[in-house]
Protein backbone atom coordinates (compact mmCIF):
# COMPACT_ATOMS: atom_id res chain seq x y z
CA UNK A 1 0.00 0.00 0.00
CA UNK A 2 1.43 3.23 -0.61
CA UNK A 3 1.65 6.51 1.47
CA UNK A 4 -1.62 8.78 -0.24
CA UNK A 5 -3.71 5.40 0.26
CA UNK A 6 -2.45 5.43 3.66
CA UNK A 7 -2.86 8.76 4.30
CA UNK A 8 -6.67 8.26 2.74
CA UNK A 9 -7.57 5.74 4.97
CA UNK A 10 -6.24 8.03 8.79
CA UNK A 11 -7.93 11.19 7.19
CA UNK A 12 -10.84 9.17 6.65
CA UNK A 13 -10.73 7.28 9.86
CA UNK A 14 -10.94 10.75 11.78
CA UNK A 15 -13.21 12.35 10.34
CA UNK A 16 -15.20 9.54 11.42
CA UNK A 17 -14.60 10.36 14.75
CA UNK A 18 -15.29 13.86 14.50
CA UNK A 19 -11.12 14.71 14.18
CA UNK A 20 -11.45 18.83 13.26
CA UNK A 21 -9.18 20.81 11.17
CA UNK A 22 -7.41 17.93 9.34
CA UNK A 23 -4.42 18.71 7.58
CA UNK A 24 -2.09 17.02 5.65
CA UNK A 25 1.13 17.89 4.36
CA UNK A 26 3.58 16.41 1.53
CA UNK A 27 7.09 16.35 3.18
CA UNK A 28 8.38 13.62 0.85
CA UNK A 29 10.91 16.58 -0.48
CA UNK A 30 12.10 18.13 2.56
CA UNK A 31 12.26 14.96 5.33
CA UNK A 32 13.57 11.52 5.21
CA UNK A 33 11.17 11.09 8.26
CA UNK A 34 8.04 10.43 5.97
CA UNK A 35 6.57 11.00 2.47
CA UNK A 36 3.31 12.85 4.71
CA UNK A 37 2.59 14.54 8.13
CA UNK A 38 -0.90 14.95 9.04
CA UNK A 39 -2.90 16.51 11.59
CA UNK A 40 -6.07 16.77 13.50
CA UNK A 41 -7.66 17.58 16.70
CA UNK A 42 -9.77 16.76 19.38
CA UNK A 43 -11.27 19.07 22.21
CA UNK A 44 -11.54 15.96 24.48
CA UNK A 45 -9.03 13.79 25.86
CA UNK A 46 -11.33 10.80 25.46
CA UNK A 47 -11.89 12.02 21.51
CA UNK A 48 -8.47 11.46 20.74
CA UNK A 49 -8.06 8.40 22.45
CA UNK A 50 -11.37 7.58 20.34
CA UNK A 51 -9.44 8.81 17.31
CA UNK A 52 -6.21 7.39 17.86
CA UNK A 53 -7.80 4.00 18.04
CA UNK A 54 -9.80 4.28 14.86
CA UNK A 55 -6.85 5.37 13.13
CA UNK A 56 -5.12 2.15 14.42
CA UNK A 57 -7.88 0.23 13.77
CA UNK A 58 -8.81 1.15 10.00
CA UNK A 59 -4.94 1.10 8.70
CA UNK A 60 -4.45 -2.77 10.63
CA UNK A 61 -7.58 -3.65 8.77
CA UNK A 62 -6.25 -2.96 5.63
CA UNK A 63 -2.93 -4.38 6.39
CA UNK A 64 -0.78 -1.49 7.14
CA UNK A 65 1.27 -2.32 10.59
CA UNK A 66 1.59 0.34 13.13
CA UNK A 67 5.28 0.81 13.77
CA UNK A 68 5.29 3.25 16.98
CA UNK A 69 2.81 4.72 19.32
CA UNK A 70 4.53 7.63 21.04
CA UNK A 71 1.91 9.53 23.70
CA UNK A 72 -0.23 6.47 23.49
CA UNK A 73 -1.47 7.57 26.94
CA UNK A 74 -1.27 11.22 26.78
CA UNK A 75 -4.27 13.28 26.63
CA UNK A 76 -3.05 16.12 24.62
CA UNK A 77 -0.72 14.62 21.71
CA UNK A 78 -0.40 11.18 20.44
CA UNK A 79 1.73 10.36 17.14
CA UNK A 80 1.06 7.17 14.69
CA UNK A 81 4.06 6.08 12.99
CA UNK A 82 3.14 4.45 9.80
CA UNK A 83 6.51 4.65 8.22
CA UNK A 84 5.94 7.20 5.59
CA UNK A 85 2.99 8.38 7.30
CA UNK A 86 3.34 10.57 10.52
CA UNK A 87 0.00 10.90 12.28
CA UNK A 88 -0.34 13.39 14.63
CA UNK A 89 -3.73 13.78 17.18
CA UNK A 90 -3.72 16.53 19.24
CA UNK A 91 -5.70 18.16 21.85
CA UNK A 92 -6.56 21.06 20.50
CA UNK A 93 -4.95 23.54 23.12
CA UNK A 94 -1.61 21.41 22.39
CA UNK A 95 -2.01 21.51 18.39
CA UNK A 96 -2.19 25.39 18.89
CA UNK A 97 0.87 25.17 21.22
CA UNK A 98 3.26 22.91 18.68
CA UNK A 99 1.99 24.20 15.93
CA UNK A 100 3.60 21.80 13.72
CA UNK A 101 2.11 23.30 10.22
CA UNK A 102 3.80 26.19 10.87
CA UNK A 103 7.14 24.14 11.37
CA UNK A 104 6.64 22.06 8.12
CA UNK A 105 5.57 25.35 6.24
CA UNK A 106 7.96 24.68 3.34
CA UNK A 107 5.66 21.30 2.31
CA UNK A 108 2.89 21.35 -0.05
CA UNK A 109 -0.64 21.05 2.00
CA UNK A 110 -2.71 18.14 0.45
CA UNK A 111 -6.27 18.60 -0.82
CA UNK A 112 -8.53 16.40 1.67
CA UNK A 113 -11.90 18.01 0.47
CA UNK A 114 -12.72 14.16 -0.87
CA UNK A 115 -12.41 12.23 1.91
CA UNK A 116 -13.70 14.09 4.83
CA UNK A 117 -17.66 14.90 5.22
CA UNK A 118 -18.74 18.21 5.71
Amino acid sequence: MNSIEKLEIAVKAADSKRGEKTVAIDVHEISLLADYFMVTQADSARQVKAIVKEIQDQEELAGVEVRRIEGRNSTSWVLLDFGDLIVHVFKTESREFYDLEKFWSEGASVDLSAWIEE
